[in-house]
């Protein structure tokens, strides 16, 4: 008889490295995962090999994105002011020319923010846009505290020198000091703390003058001055007030007090004065003779 021959139960080679490969992680992960993500981002990168295709992509963003930023919730239909002077405001809406209603996204507030502060009277400025579609300008000014007068005409300045803006007239500005002279807008908290010394010579007092972008003058009415030195400005004048209080020396019939040197300070008289003092010499030089 024949002898029949039997199949062989073992797998193949190639079957048998099949199975081990599916009993391994990564490649069932690599299977599941890899594999369809690589067909689809093949399939991506084919469409959009196509120039057509890319700009029906991109037609179809931008329309999404309109729709979006001019939904209602989105617009900014007015703005509001709250700080601000009126003449403030009226400069702030000026340089502001935002046509309403106008899309939340088409805001650009940090650029806003410095255009606002680029205006002299404003120190800083704050922009957010608030509930119900309003444009909040949330303005600090700054306060004036000097009158600045030059050749140009009047111009008012913070405590820092700042320009704060223009001034119409002095008598507009009365309670604040004049500075005058060269340099005089770079050195005001020095003006400013002349100012808070002088108390008693306040309803006398005209302004202060720069000289030589080194020092102040006080300047009085009736002509009068009181030259300071460059140094300890505050405390020689507070040695004027001293003396003025002691003899009443700013009354009398004088030009200028001079205290630019400090251990000599000097008095010049006015042309009668002198003239009386010389008067008075001769008549006592008279008298001794005799």
């Amino acid at each position: 008889m024949r002898q029949m021959s039997r199949s062989d139960p073992a797998p193949s080679r190639l079957t048998y490295r099949l199975e081990r490969l599916m009993l391994t992680p990564v490649f069932r992960l690599a299977l599941r995962v890899g594999v369809p993500f690589a067909l689809a981002f093949g399939a991506a990168g084919l469409w959009f090999s196509v120039p057509e295709n890319r700009e029906a992509f991109h037609g179809m963003l931008a329309d999404i994105r309109i729709s979006i930023e001019n939904r209602p919730e989105f617009q900014v239909r007015l703005m509001a002011i709250d700080g601000a002077s009126v003449h403030v405001a009226e400069d702030i809406r000026e340089i502001l020319p935002l046509d309403f209603p106008v899309s939340s996204f088409d805001l650009d507030l940090d650029a806003m923010q410095e255009t606002v502060v680029g205006l002299d009277p404003v120190r800083t400025a704050r922009l957010r846009i608030r509930q119900g579609g309003v444009l909040q300008i949330d303005v600090t000014e700054r306060v004036p505290a000097v009158l600045w007068r030059h050749a140009e005409g009047l111009e008012l300045l913070d405590e820092a020198g700042v320009l704060v803006g223009p001034a119409d007239s002095r008598s507009d500005h009365s309670a604040l000091p004049v500075i005058a002279g060269e340099g005089a807008e770079q050195a005001v908290p020095e003006a400013l703390a002349l100012m808070a010394v002088s108390g008693p010579l306040l309803p006398r007092l005209r302004g202060f003058e720069r000289m030589g972008a080194r020092r102040w003058d006080v300047v009085l009415d009736r002509d009068q001055r009181i030259l300071l030195p460059e140094t300890g400005a505050a405390e020689a004048l507070e040695r004027v007030i001293a003396m003025d209080q002691a003899v009443d020396m700013l009354a009398r019939d004088l030009v200028a007090v001079d205290l630019r040197l400090p251990r000599r300070p000097t008095v010049r008289m006015t042309d009668n004065a002198t003239q009386e003092m010389w008067r008075i010499k001769q008549i006592e030089a008279g008298g001794e003779q005799r």
